[in-house]
């Protein structure tokens, strides 16, 4: 009988962090910040808990993420014990702090996109180079497509070019500055008689209601997220079943000045890990292409059927 997780799960500070991975992937600062404790005694705890298979890590540049296994019988062991161990102030708060660390991660976020808004579309176009993602969000628009919907739509530049093909266009942003910019780029006309519709609102919690979308595309917005899985399930959530998603976003590299000048938060996806967030979130995803841009960086641009 392997004892290692049983020992490994008793110490009062590893069983707090068990109870916060359950619920929310956290870098090891943001650990450190939760719990109150130096960085020394959080690491080697989460290495006790790693080395017994209890938690999963993930290095993200030269940051390191830690949750709970996603599956297997390491996940099934720690939901069967973990009712067992009593519910605290200390785990209480835990959460509560967790919560309020994804928060301002996403608050960041706003500010960044709010105070850059000006200068976003040259900055896509030092990444892009002269790769047309419009045009291919375009192409991907089926025929008489009834509301397309652009999820964290920036200034506006993609939701433009489909506003040919759809007879309802919903441009949705958390940027309050980036939907200004977008507004611009449409007739008063267009707006007032509900042609296009603006809205902000943040991808983990759309304003759509559910199965509102035909098409709805993501574009280089994944990584932005504080939880993409949580973009990609309220996607599926707001799109009519057959319904298509177009999704670009970047694979993954080790550019950390993405951070600091782009406002990127995950420096971009594994391939096969994206293709199985689709299909978890709901979506039969298809083959998807590369394409290499500035910087060094390569785009992932696939489209998925909302089943």
């Amino acid at each position: 009988m392997d004892l290692l997780p049983l020992k490994a799960l008793s110490d009062a500070t590893r069983l707090r962090l068990v109870h916060i991975l359950l619920h929310y992937e956290l870098s090891v600062n943001e650990l450190v910040r939760i719990l109150g404790m130096g960085q020394s005694r959080v690491s080697r705890h989460l290495k006790i808990l790693a080395e017994a298979g209890l938690l999963s890590s993930r290095r993200d540049g030269l940051w390191v993420f830690y949750a709970a296994p996603a599956s297997g019988p390491k996940l099934a062991f720690l939901r069967a014990v973990l009712p067992f161990v009593p519910e605290d102030e200390a785990m209480r708060g835990d959460l509560t702090l967790a919560a309020q660390v994804l928060e301002e991660r996403a608050r960041r976020t706003r500010q960044f996109f709010n105070a850059i808004a000006e200068d976003w579309d040259e900055l896509n176009r030092e990444v892009l180079g002269d790769l047309d993602l419009a045009g291919a969000v375009s192409a991907a628009l089926p025929a008489q497509c009834g509301t397309a919907v652009d999820l964290g739509c920036g200034t506006g530049a993609v939701l433009q070019r489909l506003l040919p093909g759809a007879g309802t266009l919903i441009g949705v942003d958390g940027s309050a500055r980036m939907l200004d910019l977008c507004r611009r780029r449409f007739q008063p006309e267009e707006l007032a008689r509900g042609k296009v519709s603006l809205r902000i609102g943040e991808l983990s919690h759309l304003p759509l209601r559910d199965q509102e979308a035909d098409f709805a595309c993501i574009n280089l917005v994944l990584h932005h997220l504080p939880v993409p899985a949580e973009g990609l399930a309220e996607a599926r959530r707001i799109m009519s079943t057959g319904g298509t998603l177009f999704l670009a976003d970047f694979l993954r590299h080790d550019d950390e000045a993405m951070r600091s000048r782009y406002g990127d938060h995950w420096l971009g996806f594994e391939e096969d890990a994206l293709l199985a967030a689709l299909e978890h979130a709901g979506f039969a995803p298809a083959l998807p292409r590369r394409e290499p841009v500035g910087r060094g960086l390569t785009i992932l641009l696939l489209t998925a059927t909302a089943r």
